[in-house]
């Protein structure tokens, strides 16, 4: 079986969920977790399940069953749509061709390596006013911030941890692209998922905040 289950969790109806998914090329992975209702996030060869604590094994069960229809009919278009998302973001920010610092060309090119290590310096330099601006219009503090090479997402929050990670390669944007990344993940930490608490809270500290989403998201990279 392919699945990443807590033991309480496994029953016979789940692995008949599970044996359906694996037939489709799709892991599932459940989780119990502080949240209200039961979340299904579906992604490549990965059905993702968050269960509220109160939740029983066999409601879960019930649940997971209910969707397994739904993602199997699904997949083949979410994995489409990450192999088209993929590719052309990693050959647009591989490329070593103009070079962009801020959504502003540069009068000079430099390879891929030298490339991250011009985009790391700018992004770092930056990053301090940055969250010093926006961590008390959204009302959260993270408690650390790295950066990292992700060449399918802009950022990710690890909210337990009050962690934020930035793509290295955000400087090649408008400022205001990692402006609202930030925003984005620094929400997360009062809302963990993308329910519409989640938006309702960035449009708040950020209210101009599609234009760079979309910006971004023409870019085809995503943000966790």
């Amino acid at each position: 079986m392919s699945m990443n289950v807590p033991p309480i969790y496994q029953s016979p109806l789940l692995e008949k969920s599970i044996q359906h998914l694996a037939q489709a090329g799709i892991e599932l992975h459940l989780s119990k977790k502080r949240v209200k209702n039961i979340n299904f996030r579906l992604k490549p060869h990965q059905l993702l399940v968050s269960v509220p604590l109160f939740i029983s094994p066999a409601q879960a069960a019930q649940a997971v069953m209910k969707r397994v229809s739904w993602a199997i009919a699904n997949h083949p278009q979410v994995l489409e749509q990450y192999k088209r998302q993929k590719l052309p973001l990693a050959q647009a920010l591989t490329a070593d061709s103009t070079l962009l610092l801020w959504g502003k060309e540069q009068p000079f090119t430099l390879n891929h390596d030298e490339k991250l290590a011009y985009y790391r310096q700018h992004l770092s330099e930056a990053i301090p006013a940055l969250f010093a601006k926006w961590q008390p219009i959204v009302g959260a503090t993270a408690n650390e911030i790295r950066l990292k090479k992700m060449h399918t997402r802009w950022g990710s929050c690890n909210t337990r941890a009050r962690r934020i990670w930035l793509s290295v390669y955000l400087p090649a944007y408008p400022i205001e692209c990692t402006e609202y990344v930030i925003v984005h993940e620094l929400c997360h930490l009062h809302h963990a998922n993308h329910s519409r608490a989640f938006w309702q809270t960035v449009a708040t500290a950020m209210p101009d905040y599609q234009h760079w989403h979309d910006m971004l998201a023409g870019k085809t990279g995503k943000l966790d």
